[in-house]
């Protein structure tokens, strides 16, 4: 771990130098930045140091100095996937894209930070010791099924380790886990679903949830196995399958467990379910409650927006999937309630094709196509709050400055709350 900048503020500033290579605190090798936090936690560290000559050169500070020793290293080195998932997203994305989106991430380091998704699949025994000496809780575990047979099949490991022995393993030692299942028809729902479902929730409350959402098929899927998506009955089938588990779960446990991603109502023609029956929104940024959540608060606070003479005309983007309820259930109230000129334009998603409709897979060319054909003016354009990285990057790598520029008007990224978007814009 070398040292890539100092805060002036540091103990150690004057005294540690960049590119010092940090060796042990308090006598213990350093593996990693996230083990360099937890043996910070002592009440004095004593830490050695490599300086630039080569030479070792150690410190001590006290706990009331070190929460935050001001020093910077340089990034861990991800754990990648080794699996060949049969609907592995970043298998089905062209060629020419920036590096990070071919990289499939697999570190339990940045799941338990992050809360990235990882199959535990190259797990050692020593990342399991650890995981469970260091509390990293909680994780964030993609099952997708608990069958040994059908898991290598999916994961297209033949040496692939039994799944329910390793989460045995963690949630015994006081590791909570948040679980998902992304859902293949024909393969892994029906009466594996249901399996799955019976496993996992035997480890409840230390597995305190599960996500089913629908896979996702780009049209780069060349050389790849044939998988299908969900059509409406499909959806509603899923709907009334987790809705029936909610029942039993919530009179056994006091939890609903299992949640469905947003998609799957989308795609149902259903209601989502009350804000409420989310309970926590352990699956929020897994696509799981999110329209609820948006529409509960725009419910609750559209009635500012009466007392607002707003005059600036105004544009939505969305992918296709929210299109219609954004429309029906927001856009139109605006318009005839509070008197705004504000439209929604559906981004067609031609990048990866007319099977991804999400707003969170949107690309910044094909939003930019959108807009020039755009017939109106308008004053402000509001982009969903989840199709940026925190670069301001879209997916092909297009800046949102690139896109303002080749525009030429005031772009924003919105956020889940409707009205503190557009009161924040115009004020």
């Amino acid at each position: 771990m070398r040292v890539v900048s100092i805060d002036p503020g540091s103990p150690l500033f004057g005294k540690v130098r960049k590119q010092f290579r940090l060796l042990r605190i308090n006598g213990e090798t350093v593996k990693d930045n996230l083990d360099c936090r937890f043996k910070l936690a002592e009440d004095i560290v004593r830490l050695e140091f490599k300086d630039n000559s080569g030479n070792t050169v150690s410190y001590q500070v006290h706990n009331d100095s070190c929460g935050d020793l001001g020093l910077e290293f340089e990034p861990d080195k991800m754990k990648v996937c080794k699996n060949r998932c049969i609907f592995c997203f970043v298998h089905q994305q062209p060629k020419g894209m920036r590096r990070a989106l071919y990289i499939r991430d697999d570190d339990y380091r940045f799941s338990f930070t992050d809360g990235n998704f990882i199959s535990l699949s190259n797990l050692s025994k020593a990342d399991l010791k650890r995981i469970a000496a260091q509390r990293l809780s909680p994780l964030y575990v993609s099952v997708h099924t608990t069958d040994d047979f059908l898991r290598r099949k999916m994961f297209g490991k033949k040496k692939l380790s039994p799944i329910l022995p390793q989460l045995k393993y963690l949630t015994d030692r006081g590791i909570t886990i948040h679980t998902q299942v992304v859902l293949c028809p024909g393969i892994n729902d029906g009466i594996h679903l249901i399996k799955t479902i019976g496993d996992l929730t035997r480890f409840y409350p230390r597995i305190a949830s599960l996500g089913v959402v629908p896979v996702g098929l780009t049209k780069y899927r060349k050389n790849l196995p044939k998988l299908k998506t969900y059509i409406k009955s499909g959806a509603i089938e899923i709907i009334n399958l987790v809705d029936d588990y909610q029942r039993k779960l919530l009179s056994r446990h006091d939890s609903r467990f299992i949640y469905a991603a947003d998609e799957f109502y989308i795609l149902a023609g259903r209601e989502f379910p009350k804000l409420f029956e989310y309970e926590e929104m352990p699956q929020f940024e897994n696509g799981v409650g999110m329209m609820r959540y948006f529409l509960t608060d725009f419910n609750r606070k559209k009635r500012f927006l009466k007392a607002e003479n707003i005059k600036k005309r105004m544009a939505v983007i969305t992918g296709i999937s929210a299109y219609s309820i954004l429309k029906d259930k927001v856009i139109t109230y605006l318009k005839n309630e509070t008197g705004l000129k504000i439209d929604i334009y559906p981004v067609k998603n031609r990048f990866w094709g007319r099977n991804i409709t999400v707003s969170g897979l949107l690309t910044g060319r094909d939003i930019l196509s959108c807009l020039k054909k755009m017939k109106k003016e308008y004053d402000i354009i509001f982009l969903p709050p989840n199709c940026l990285n925190i670069d301001n990057l879209f997916l092909d790598d297009i800046s949102l400055n690139e896109l303002k520029r080749k525009v030429g008007l005031s772009v924003r990224v919105g956020s889940y709350s409707m009205v503190d978007t557009i009161r924040e814009a115009v004020h």
